[in-house]
Order: structure tokens, then sequence, then C-alpha cells
């Protein structure tokens, strides 16, 4: 079993930063990747960065690329987000995700699909005004 916790959240005005990290704890060992997604009111979740946990592999969405920067800290067990230039639609409420795999599996490429996470926490949100 692993818990993430995000911390960071905040409210910035617009073309301001903000910096969210994700701490995973409990049997953290068979890390694959881990991400943030986000989620506006009325509007799916959707990924936003995922690093992968061997390193050399990070994935952005488009509409973050040049502006947020995924890092990670292995020893801690911690993924940061550094998000510059927030816009108001970075408003939302942002979710750390991970893929661990167990016995008989292997690791896997990261990928920004929901689907192929297997632990998520409970959020942080993340405001900007105009």
């Amino acid at each position: 079993q692993v818990d993430l916790v995000e911390s960071g959240g905040g409210s910035v005005q617009a073309g301001g930063s903000l910096k969210i990290s994700c701490a995973a704890s409990g049997s953290t060992y068979n890390r694959n990747y881990m991400g943030f997604f986000r989620q506006a009111p009325g509007k799916e979740r959707e990924g936003v960065a995922v690093i992968y946990a061997g390193g050399g592999s990070e994935l952005y969405a488009d509409s973050v690329k040049g502006r947020f920067t995924i890092s990670q800290d292995n020893g801690k067990n911690t993924v940061y987000l550094q998000m510059n230039k927030l816009k108001p639609e970075d408003t939302a409420m942002y979710y750390c995700a991970a893929r661990y795999y167990g016995l008989g599996q292997l690791p896997k490429l990261p990928t920004l699909n929901e689907g192929d996470f297997n632990y998520w926490g409970q959020g942080t949100q993340v405001t900007v005004s105009s």
C-alpha cells in the first residue's frame, strides 16, 4: 500500500509561480512513474506531467509545456511540479498519481492516461486569478 500526499497548492496571480509536491509513503519500492493530473470544475481530469522513476523520461501536456517542470527526489520519494507563468485556466484541483509495479510485473514507460496509474492522492487546490 502506498499513500500519496500533495502539498504546496494555493492562490497566485496570473504570471506568477507555484511549486507543488507529492510525497509517497508506505511500500515505495518498485515505483514506476509518478505525476500530476488536474481537474477544473465542470471539466474532466487531465494529465499534466509525469516522470519516470529511473529518470530520463518526462511527459507534459501540450497546455503546460515550457511553463511547468516536473522533477523528483527519489531519496525522499517525492515528486515536484514547478509551475511558472501561471494562467487563470490552470486553476484546478491538482492530484498526484503514481504507478507501482508488483511481483511478476515489469516497469512501463510513463503515460498521461489515468488508467495507467494505480495510486492517487487527495489533491491540492491551485487558483490563478487574472
